[in-house]
């Protein structure tokens, strides 16, 4: 699950990580307003998207007026905001955060991670703050440091002071920037975040460190121990299908291609995905229906790859083991008649009661394709999409 920049700051803040004043604005008037209370002749108008590369599309200004502030809220609420995170679609600002100037003497970049390899949360820190952390990781790797930290010791001194003067902070603030470190890390473990980014996380023309930005993800598997943070969810910046596919239980993204796929268990769904690109194909969808689906979600799961007008062609990839493939049988002829299915549908089933779940397709009166292995069903469900 993401959240805004300012939900962010508002729990680093919680944990002592130091940050600019700023209010969130829903309105043009609000902004106004925010910027008086927080006084001052400079604020950064900033729009709240789930996506980075605001400022370079336009959606963070700063101005030196109170005048200057409507009229770049005025700009930035309601703008279709475009990113290289966004996609040409672009996203829709509702809300801003109105925030007080600051003096920025160097940017850096502080992320943490949950690296799997090790087990551990990595931290990540780079002298080039401001700058996309993958143009940093291309051109010049050097400059990004890492730590991995134990979960039973924390962060330690040592290993914050050592990443903070690689990164070139001056000797005064060192422990400033150390106590920041171990603040970000005990916000990280304590929200079960999976992801935590400041970019940039500025030194001031006085010597101290603020979190200028603040990205955080979290464990959606955990959010059952952090009621508080799930009510942060923002669905306005969410797939409508996406929020329709978690009602029933469904794991589901949308994609850019034109075969849907409906299968049993994330490795399967990935696998699944990767053959149909090895026949030439293009996914439509990530659709896992997990282990113990009903017909009803089959059906469900259905009505949702067919919202989709690129939709040429559909897979269903079953191997049944806790899942019987008699349900999904059931589930697909079902949904099948039920929307008046218009395309090509593919299936593949393997596992418990496999030959009654073939028996309900075969029975079943519809021009199901059957499949007798995964490469014989992706390259079915391909040819089926180009209307061969």
């Amino acid at each position: 699950m993401k959240i805004h920049e300012y939900q962010a700051k508002e729990i680093l803040r919680e944990f002592g990580v130091a940050t600019p004043r700023g209010i969130a604005c829903f309105s043009v008037d609000q902004a106004v307003a925010a910027a008086s209370k927080l006084g001052g002749s400079v604020w950064a108008v900033k729009a709240q998207i789930h996506a980075g590369g605001r400022g370079k599309g336009g959606g963070v200004k700063v101005a030196r007026s109170l005048d200057e502030v409507r009229q770049l809220a005025a700009k930035i609420l309601g703008m279709t905001l475009i990113t290289h995170q966004t996609g040409a679609q672009g996203q829709v600002v509702r809300r801003l955060l109105l925030e007080q100037g600051a003096d920025i003497k160097k940017e850096l970049y502080i992320g943490m991670v949950v690296d799997r390899s090790s087990q551990r949360v990595c931290l990540m820190a780079s002298s080039e703050g401001g700058m996309d952390i993958e143009q940093v990781a291309a051109i010049t790797p050097e400059k990004i440091h890492k730590v991995l930290i134990g979960p039973l010791t924390g962060l330690t001194d040592q290993d914050a002071d050592d990443i903070v003067r690689k990164i070139g902070v001056a000797e005064s603030t060192v422990t400033e920037t150390r106590a920041l470190l171990q603040n970000l890390y005990r916000a990280f473990d304590g929200t079960d975040a999976s992801l935590v980014e400041i970019n940039p996380l500025i030194l001031t023309a006085d010597d101290h460190v603020l979190a200028l930005d603040a990205k955080m993800n979290f464990d959606d598997n955990a959010l059952f121990r952090h009621p508080e943070i799930a009510a942060l969810r923002d669905l306005d910046e969410e797939d409508p299908a996406e929020i329709e596919a978690s009602k029933y239980g469904l794991s589901y993204i949308s994609l850019d291609g034109n075969i849907g796929c409906l299968v049993n268990g994330a490795g399967l769904a990935m696998a699944t995905m990767d053959i149909i690109k090895l026949y030439g194909g293009s996914p439509a969808n990530f659709l896992d229906v997990g282990g113990g689906a009903t017909a009803e979600k089959v059906a469900e799961a259905f009505k949702l790859m067919l919202r989709n007008p690129k939709l040429q062609a559909i897979l269903v990839n079953i191997f049944g083991g806790i899942m019987k493939c008699d349900v999904i049988a059931e589930g697909v002829v079902a949904a099948a008649r039920e929307v008046q299915l218009s395309v090509p549908l593919v299936v593949r089933l393997e596992g418990t009661n496999v030959d009654l779940g073939k028996k309900i397709l075969a029975e079943s009166g519809l021009p199901i394709i059957s499949a007798s292995n995964m490469a014989d069903a992706a390259e079915k469900a391909v040819t089926a999409a180009m209307g061969v």
